[in-house]
């Protein structure tokens, strides 16, 4: 089925992104990471980063879940709609109420003296685990894959959801381990729901077929 053909390809695309970033993480330095990661920049990526950090604020699932509300099923609204909506609860919850003591790569300028700041970047100070923007990447690409059902899109939409989360630590928004626990909990919140929609009893509920919005037949 190209559905779930299309959720397979997006985590093994994610994966090979993941696992030597993990690997990283566990036998090095968490400042000497990250200072070997911003070592290597340049004018343009400096560009791209900044712009494609902004893809996963909080606007823009939200724009995308009302455009499939208004263009779509109930299936397809619900399936962006909460995993973006819950994953981003618990983000918020763990960044505030459980690991809300762990500071930003900025609050450590003194010891990463030699860093390249980009310029024009509003630096945040605190809740820096995990990140948000990196769950909202990969609730959002993984919801997009599961809607759309493209197996060569849902390579894309995982490239993409990458380079998102990737844009937190070139920018020095966030430490390595902080856009890890962001993508996987965007995916895993994106997969229960995935589940859920379309492959539980509930899912054979007939009006998740529903058409909604401006595209309700008739």
């Amino acid at each position: 089925m190209s559905r779930g053909r299309s959720v397979l390809l997006f985590l093994m695309v994610a994966l090979v992104f993941a696992v030597p970033a993990l690997i990283a993480t566990l036998l090095t330095d968490q400042l000497e990471l990250h200072s070997a990661i911003n070592r290597h920049h340049a004018d343009l990526a400096d560009l791209f980063f900044r712009f494609i950090t902004h893809w996963a604020d909080g606007l823009v699932p939200t724009v995308l879940a009302l455009l499939f509300l208004f263009f779509g099923t109930l299936r397809s609204f619900m399936m962006i709609g909460l995993s973006c909506g819950l994953s981003a609860i618990v983000a918020q919850l763990l960044k505030r109420q459980v690991f809300d003591h762990v500071d930003r790569p900025f609050m450590f300028r003194e010891q990463l003296s030699d860093m390249h700041w980009v310029q024009g970047i509003e630096m945040h100070h605190h809740f820096s685990f995990p990140s948000g923007h990196s769950t909202a990447a990969f609730s959002m690409c993984l919801a997009l894959a599961v809607i759309w059902a493209r197996p060569r899109l849902a390579v894309v939409l995982s490239i993409a959801a990458s380079l998102m989360a990737f844009s937190r630590v070139y920018l020095s928004q966030h430490f390595t381990e902080d856009i890890l626990a962001g993508a996987a909990l965007g995916t895993v919140t994106a997969l229960l729901v995935y589940r859920w929609l379309y492959d539980s009893m509930f899912s054979k509920r007939a009006f998740l077929e529903r058409r909604v919005g401006f595209n309700r037949a008739g």
